[in-house]
């Protein structure tokens, strides 16, 4: 049953300035009026997806296996398949949105479709993708999302060109954002160059948790669960003052919209820690926070929203150092979380392909003895 507090503390962080993404999609959130639900009860104005999302609704449910038995039987085979039943979702999940989406102009009401992951490395290939997603999905709504990788930066610059709107996933410091944020800056550059319309979305995903999760018990017990934080304050005064630059001055008086910050991975590894830690942590105007559904369901049973993290970092700087004196590299971590981000989504993704084949196999060979049988 709804408390008090459900719709208050969710309201409180919209009306501080914060969009509250839900980081989950199911065919089962859509079909129960779920979603539904989430959007006109706790102010959920846009979603978020990736492979381990996609893998663990399709595995853990049978509401795909029509589909696929369906689309199998007409040719559609791994990668094909996955983006069929993705775009399926995704596209009733923008209908939902699209209200949201218009009244903001574009500012919000988005939902997001990865690229494979595979191709983290691969720049020509990840531009290829990107629009090739973006150009069959024809959602006015839908990010594409980027790794931002070394190799990926010069797919978001290239994409962004091209009109395609893009969610720049595995940012982890405030260095990889500022390279993200300088792609998406160039990108609009070479449209207004071209002539063509400024306004494309964007979104820049800095991941929170495993920054603690990594560092657990290696550091003292006073600076447990401090450091994603840490470098979340860090990475938000750098996009405020992006944001009074002249350069994005410039860009936005020609029409531009801003690529918001967006906090992700924003679930509590630590189960000694409050399980709303990281979104009371991390309320900010102008950025978004996509949250795992049981960490919503908890924010909006019992969190608070009682103030903003600071435009100039706050005490990141402190923080940060203390980190360093107990030995953590900050730079050195913030490659290795990358790294392992990726390879972390390759797994996700070929688990995900390895499960199609077997729904795939299954829906076949079910094909074959009802005709054998009839």
């Amino acid at each position: 049953m709804a408390t008090e507090t459900t719709p208050t503390a969710t309201t409180r962080l919209h009306d501080l300035g914060q969009s509250l993404w839900l980081d989950n999609i199911t065919r089962g959130l859509l079909t129960s009026g779920t979603l539904r639900r989430y959007i006109d009860e706790w102010s959920v104005t846009g979603l978020t997806s990736n492979p381990t999302i996609f893998d663990h609704a399709i595995e853990n449910s049978h509401f795909y296996d029509d589909a696929i038995r369906q689309k199998t039987r007409d040719g559609r085979l791994g990668e094909a398949l996955f983006f069929d039943l993705a775009l399926e979702d995704l596209s009733k999940a923008a209908e939902l949105f699209r209200p949201i989406h218009d009244a903001t102009e574009g500012r919000d009401g988005w939902v997001s479709l990865e690229v494979s992951p595979l191709l983290a490395n691969d720049t020509a290939n990840t531009i290829k993708e990107a629009a090739e997603l973006h150009a069959r999905a024809n959602l006015s709504n839908l990010l594409i999302k980027i790794p931002g990788t070394p190799e990926g930066i010069a797919a978001i610059e290239a994409s962004i060109a091209a009109g395609v709107a893009v969610n720049v996933t595995l940012l982890f410091s405030r260095e990889q954002y500022v390279a993200a944020a300088h792609a998406y800056m160039r990108g609009i550059e070479r449209r207004l160059a071209a002539g063509l319309d400024p306004r494309v979305g964007s979104v820049a995903s800095i991941f929170i948790s495993r920054w603690d999760k990594a560092v657990m018990g290696t550091v003292p017990l006073e600076l447990h669960n401090r450091l994603g934080i840490a470098v979340a304050k860090r990475t938000y005064a750098a996009y405020r003052e992006l944001l009074a630059s002249s350069r994005w001055q410039m860009l936005s008086n020609a029409g531009a919209q801003p690529q918001r910050l967006l906090w992700a991975s924003t679930s509590t590894k630590d189960p000694s820690a409050p399980d709303v830690l990281y979104i009371e942590a991390l309320a900010a105007p102008d950025t978004i926070n996509t949250i795992p559904e049981d960490t919503l369901r908890a924010f909006a049973d019992h969190g608070r929203a009682t103030g903003t993290m600071p435009a100039d970092g706050g005490d990141a700087e402190d923080v940060l150092g203390r980190f360093a004196t107990a030995g953590v590299d900050v730079a050195a971590l913030a490659a290795q979380l990358q790294r392992e981000g990726a390879q972390s989504f390759d797994d996700s993704w070929n688990k995900l392909m390895r499960g199609l084949a077997s729904k795939s196999g299954a829906s076949t060979q079910a094909t074959r003895s009802t005709r054998v049988s009839s």
